[in-house]
């Protein structure tokens, strides 16, 4: 039997709405039982290509094909939409357009309903399935009751129910905590070996797919293959850099210390890095000789939280007791399990949700007595889900309305909307319809019509979900270079790194309450509280171990501050 699922044969790929192919002349080959990882900037073709593999092109997305693409063995052309997802099944970037029924339990059935799959083999498999990515207390609750990362796992059960040939998760760790980030990949490795199908895994955060090995890395820029190499080859070169892709941290950490990264050192993992004795020493000389930020001053009181208490109206206790004090200019993370209550508590912030005991104070006015328009033109709020936000059908018209409705000069919009439509990657899209962006797209659109505001604090919520590392970065620099003149922010984010990189304070959710507020790094080094909030040990930390330093905390600040003077000079 060919082992062969996938096969590009100078294949390419034009949607009608646009001038020019989206693919350009791919060649990829993908066998039963292989892992691959795909990898590159925002608009270089990763989701088209996905959704050529997965049937939504040409059913869903038409276009014109060249070359040839085969699914076991059978011309994708002549094969039918419902003959595709016998062999292919897909978990979406965007989780809401996967859901089909009105309970987490109907929805994860869906496919064995239509495969018509008798009780009790249909209820076991929906159970043992909601068992494995963590959902099996929420099988009677609707999916729209769900925390971004919990539909994420949903979206994973439906496909754990299918026996498919090949398994697609684009950007499967978009929403997640870093804890069931970790273990939705140990999930997919677990997956492949039951199953013996192919996997493919579209996603930017690259570190935290190589916990579990893969067989090749295809990376794509400009909608063409340019590398598909194993994993160690690829991180030993220049490939990521050169393509806008960050590279783990670790990586990072051993180039400032003069160190060549190379095949032999397995650079994969840093559970599988080997480094020689001298090289541990080359890293702790650069410790040594690398000084760590100065600690900032005390500033006056933004916003304070007292003894804050909310619980929604099925009774489910979503804040207890959080007390909080954010200072003026600070850019401070929120982090924690998925549904911890950090979306929550940003939406008391808001004014969207109202807390039955507790005081908020802005600036020392009482908030509580403030309405939303009036909170809104003190608080920018970013949420986590961009379909929830989008009003208009035109990027420029989206981006503009907030400062049409506050009656600000058709110039001065003009202006505003334009130079923050091109801090965030978006200018050369100012003239499309919202419809024909990617989920990330969307997602930069929501931020910018917040941005475009400049309010005394905002609020994201997860900003660089989707992301790739350019636009991540510009984006960043953005809210640092806004923080810099004063804007406070609050990130609630899933990713460490960006923690780490651009927050000097950290608040730790974990089931409703406030457990922890410190510095990034002392957070992110401390493995009783990691474990408890379903964070992540930063890779520097284990660089650090590995490296015989034993202030694990004090290599990771100096990393910090010696990144930043890099970057930013």
């Amino acid at each position: 039997m060919d082992d062969i699922i996938i096969r590009f044969e100078n294949f390419g790929f034009q949607y009608n709405a646009q001038a020019e192919p989206t693919l350009h002349n791919i060649n990829l080959t993908v066998r039963r039982g292989e892992k691959i990882l795909i990898a590159g900037p925002s608009g270089c073709g990763k989701s088209t290509l996905a959704h050529c593999i997965n049937g939504l092109i040409p059913f869903s997305y038409r276009g014109e094909m060249s070359g040839s693409l085969t699914i076991c063995g059978k011309e994708s052309r002549n094969l039918g939409l419902f003959e595709i997802s016998q062999h292919v099944g897909t978990c979406l970037q965007d989780s809401d357009g996967q859901f089909i029924g009105l309970t987490v339990a109907e929805d994860i059935a869906f496919a064995l309903e239509n495969d018509c799959v008798e009780d009790p083999e249909l209820h076991e498999r929906v159970q043992k399935a909601a068992e494995l990515v963590g959902v099996a207390g929420r099988l009677t609750h609707a999916p729209t009751e769900l925390s971004g990362g919990q539909k994420q796992r949903v979206a994973l059960a439906g496909i754990l129910v299918n026996k498919v040939d090949l398994l697609l998760f684009d950007e499967p760790l978009a929403n997640l905590d870093p804890a069931t980030g970790k273990s939705a990949i140990e999930l997919i490795d677990e997956m492949q070996e039951q199953t013996g199908a192919a996997v493919i895994i579209i996603e930017h955060r690259l570190e935290d797919v190589l916990h579990r090995d893969v067989d090749r890395i295809v990376l794509m820029a400009d909608g063409r293959i340019v590398a598909d190499l194993k994993p160690d080859d690829l991180l030993a070169g220049n490939w990521l850099e050169e393509n806008g892709i960050r590279e783990p941290l670790y990586l990072t950490a051993l180039k400032y210390a003069g160190i060549a990264v190379r095949p032999d050192m397995k650079p994969h993992s840093i559970h599988s890095l080997l480094l020689t004795e001298a090289e541990k020493e080359q890293v702790h000389s650069w410790y040594q000789a690398v000084t760590a930020a100065n600690p900032e001053p005390d500033k006056s009181s933004l916003l304070e939280a007292k003894d804050i208490c909310f619980s929604y109206a099925n009774g489910h206790t979503a804040l207890e007791n959080v007390s909080v004090r954010i200072q003026e200019g600070e850019l401070t993370a929120i982090v924690g399990t998925n549904g911890a209550g950090k979306s929550t508590f940003a939406k008391v912030i808001c004014g969207f949700e109202r807390q039955q005991e507790g005081t908020l104070r802005f600036r020392e006015e009482d908030l509580d007595s403030m309405s939303i328009k009036e909170r809104a033109d003190r608080i920018g709020y970013v949420m986590q889900n961009p379909n929830q936000m989008i009003s208009k059908t035109m990027i420029f018209d989206e981006v503009a309305l907030g400062l049409r409705t506050r009656n600000v000069a058709e110039d001065e919009v003009k202006a505003r909307v334009e130079e923050t439509l091109k801090i965030c990657g978006l200018w050369r899209f100012r003239s499309w319809p919202i419809s024909a962006l990617s989920y990330g797209q969307k997602k930069r659109v929501t931020i910018a019509s917040i941005l475009v505001l400049e309010p005394a604090l905002i609020i994201l919520d997860e900003p660089t979900a989707g992301q790739d590392y350019r636009h991540y970065t510009e984006m960043m620099e953005f809210l640092r270079e806004l923080n810099g003149r004063g804007i406070t922010v609050l990130m609630i984010t899933h990713d460490m790194h960006l923690m780490l990189e651009y927050a000097r304070r950290a608040l730790v959710f974990h089931e409703s309450r406030l457990i922890a507020d410190n510095s990034c790094a002392a957070v992110l080094t401390n493995p009783e509280l990691v474990e408890q909030a379903s964070l992540k040990e930063t890779s520097l930390y284990e660089l650090a171990i590995l490296c015989g330093i034993e202030n694990g905390q004090s290599f990771v600040e100096r990393f910090i501050a010696f990144e930043r003077e890099e970057k930013r000079g």
